[in-house]
């Protein structure tokens, strides 16, 4: 029988507000170490992306963390990328009630944070970059740490975060409890283990190396100068898409020939600032994008749910590179197409990569435009039902137009104010009625310059009529000035 949060020790006010969120069934990993985190016990977890590590964690972290003091946190959680730490802090706050959770990270301006932090912050989610930063300028004080979190653990390792990790938790008592999570448990990863844990308690989690047999793995041959073209006709077979390029301006670059070829597109890496990053992830997380063009590092803390297509636009250094980028879809039972684009110099080494990983045999080639016959029939229905609704917009608007030219009259002319007649009247339609303009004309002519004689009779100067029979505006005013004496 499988057992509720409640059964786990999970306090009644946690449980309402998973309840309210429909979540109300452990995964694995959340029901082999919540109890445990609820005991004050060290823990070191594997288990891979999107097995529910975040509630594992988060759970005995809202539960066992009290008010804080200024700049002193009770728990702390340490994530890798920008994006994953925001995940997790807004994971957290959907059921953490009045424990207070906030995040920090770089690319972002430092007053806000500060601010948070001197109010006072109960449990603080933070990349080691910016936590060091603060540390150092006085802003965080971490001797008060009861609880301390490493989320995805093999990825800081590859980030280089290690001798930053090391330097934060020499400055947390001993006597806290942590808490350590990982997709592998070798290496950098043992040593962190062994050194700052107590008698950790090991729980694994899903396979030690990721089945990507699980999606459909394909591939085309083409040059370099028809990359771009096929990545946009292998998105418009089927998306929502990640596409991986090796360098930052090279997923920029992409990203504009990608628009230029009708594909909405976003691109998102280490240089790009916090805010447009944070669009780009809506944008492509709401639909309002086909694909995302990725770095390897910067993907590495997306984590979004039914992706469909994953494209190695420039082929990855190695298998693990390509273990990881093609994780990113056929999550959680979900179907999903893996799409590589090699360049005919690079086959031999795309052979080796593949035999390595066992695909060889099952890898298959095939035309972008073939791709939708691989999609999950969640996407075709998707697919059709967005075809349906262009098709229905337009209709109207088509029937609109007709009725509209139909209904059209000739528009009468416009008859121009005083102000914008210089010398622009209107031509006359026939000979009669040039003849009767021109007398009237003449009329008003000697009119106006016997009023103006008769009114200046103190001054001898002359008004000058302009082309249009009209007295220009200097002579008006001075006339006028005249006139009120």
């Amino acid at each position: 029988m499988s057992k509720n949060f409640s059964d786990l020790g999970v306090p009644e006010n946690i449980c309402k507000a998973l309840k309210e969120q429909g979540i109300q069934q452990p995964f694995e990993i959340q029901e082999k170490t919540i109890q445990e985190g609820l005991e004050g016990s060290d823990i070191c977890g594997r288990a891979p992306t999107g097995s529910g590590k975040t509630l594992a964690f988060g759970i005995p972290l809202v539960a066992k963390t009290n008010t804080s003091k200024s700049r002193k946190p009770e728990s702390l959680i340490l994530a890798p990328t920008r994006e994953l730490a925001e995940q997790i802090c807004n994971e957290l706050r959907s059921f953490s009630g009045r424990v207070n959770v906030f995040v920090v990270y770089g690319g972002v301006g430092y007053g806000p944070q500060k601010k948070a932090l001197a109010k006072g912050v109960d449990i603080l989610v933070a990349c080691p970059g910016r936590l060091e930063d603060l540390i150092e300028q006085g802003e965080v004080n971490l001797g008060s740490i009861k609880q301390v979190v490493i989320d995805e653990a093999d990825r800081m390792a590859d980030m280089g975060f290690m001798p930053a990790i090391s330097r934060i938790l020499d400055q947390t008592p001993k006597d806290r409890q942590t808490i350590l999570f990982s997709a592998t448990l070798d290496k950098e990863v043992a040593q962190l283990k062994k050194r700052y844990q107590r008698n950790p308690i090991l729980h694994e989690v899903g396979e030690r190396n990721p089945d990507i047999k699980r999606a459909k793995h394909t591939y085309t041959i083409a040059k370099k100068s028809d990359k771009a073209e096929i990545a946009a006709d292998a998105v418009k077979a089927t998306w929502p898409a990640i596409i991986f390029c090796k360098t930052r301006h090279g997923s920029d670059r992409l990203a504009k020939q990608l628009k230029k070829l009708e594909v909405d597109a976003e691109s998102i890496h280490g240089g790009k600032s916090q805010h447009q990053r944070r669009r780009a992830l809506k944008n492509f997380s709401t639909g309002r994008a086909q694909t995302l063009v990725a770095t390897d590092v910067a993907a590495r803390g997306i984590h979004v749910d039914g992706v469909e297509l994953v494209i190695h636009y420039d082929l990855p250094e190695d298998h693990k590179a390509y273990i990881h980028r093609s994780g990113r879809t056929a999550r959680a039972g979900n179907e999903g197409i893996v799409f590589s684009i090699i360049q005919p110099e690079q086959k031999k080494t795309a052979i080796k990569m593949q035999k390595r990983l066992g695909l060889f045999e099952v890898i298959e080639r095939v035309d972008p435009n073939d791709l939708s016959e691989f999609s999950s029939g969640k996407h075709r229905e998707k697919k059709e039902r967005t075809q349906r609704k262009s098709e229905n917009s337009q209709q109207p608007k088509s029937q609109k137009k007709v009725t509209h030219e139909k209904s059209t009259k000739p528009k009468k002319p416009r008859q121009q104010s005083p102000k914008n007649r210089k010398g622009s009247q209107q031509k006359p339609r026939n000979k009669n009625q040039k003849n009767r303009n021109a007398e009237n004309s003449k009329k008003n002519q000697t009119n106006k310059h016997s009023n103006q004689k008769s009114k200046s009779s103190k001054t001898k100067k002359n008004v000058s009529p302009t082309s249009n029979n009209r007295p220009n505006r200097k002579a008006r005013r001075a006339h006028l000035q005249q006139t009120n004496r």
